[in-house]
């Protein structure tokens, strides 16, 4: 086994699990990288996929110019591909960060790159919530927290699920480009150790890693989004 991976995978094994370049810090990078930016960028995403729900023609806070806010924004950014991204907002990244090279640099964009589309997700799911519901809880005095979190939320737990499995698998893909660019983590594994050193070898396993990452995401999305959906049943 030793003398296979040795003849046909002499690059891998040359990089080492530990150290700078190793592979151990490379998969710690992006799960750092997905983690917080998942966070930030969640929440963010949250906010405005709710206050689009809400304050839309149809929300119980109709109001155009709130919603033609949120709708604005996050069509601005979703608009941005996020390799000008990275270079658009390379001043704010320094004003918060102190610099825009490095993992936690790569959180801003990260951030700022995956919530309008998470926003854009946050909004379908919830709009696929029964008016009824919301109705009926109107009528029963519930207050409009009450409604948010528990009617949309409670009842589209599931497809929250779902579109949060999706997005998360977006990021992911992301956390990669950002690497090809200095960010750390696999991408930058598989550009700056593989692609441009020739090493085909190197640029395969970095490539295998980002799919095995995407394969327990989707699966592990899929298992709770199928609980919380049978419990909702």
């Amino acid at each position: 086994m030793i003398e296979f991976f040795e003849k046909y995978f002499p690059n891998v094994i040359y990089q080492g699990w530990t150290g700078d370049g190793g592979w151990l810090p490379a998969i710690g990078e992006t799960i750092y990288m997905t983690f917080w930016s998942a966070l930030f960028g969640g929440i963010l995403g949250l906010i405005f996929g709710i206050g689009l729900v809400l304050t839309d023609s149809n929300g119980i806070l109709r109001n155009k110019t709130a919603f033609n806010f949120f709708d604005k924004i996050v069509s601005f950014f979703r608009a941005i591909p996020f390799i000008i991204l990275l270079a658009f907002i390379a001043p704010v990244t320094q004003k918060i960060v102190g610099t825009q090279i490095g993992t936690t640099a790569a959180l801003v964009p990260l951030s700022l790159g995956v919530f309008p589309f998470y926003a854009r997700q946050v909004q379908v799911a919830l709009e696929s919530v029964d008016n009824g519901i919301v109705e009926a809880a109107q009528s029963l005095g519930a207050t409009y927290t009450d409604i948010v979190f528990d009617v949309y939320l409670k009842e589209a737990r599931s497809e929250l699920v779902r579109v949060t499995t999706v997005t998360l698998i977006s990021l992911i893909g992301l956390t990669a480009m950002a690497g090809a660019i200095g960010a750390g983590g696999l991408g930058n594994m598989a550009i700056a150790y593989g692609y441009n050193r020739f090493a085909n070898d190197t640029t395969t396993v970095a490539t295998l890693l980002v799919l095995i990452f995407v394969l327990v995401v989707q699966v592990t999305g899929d298992f709770l989004a199928h609980v919380l959906n049978h419990k909702k049943k």
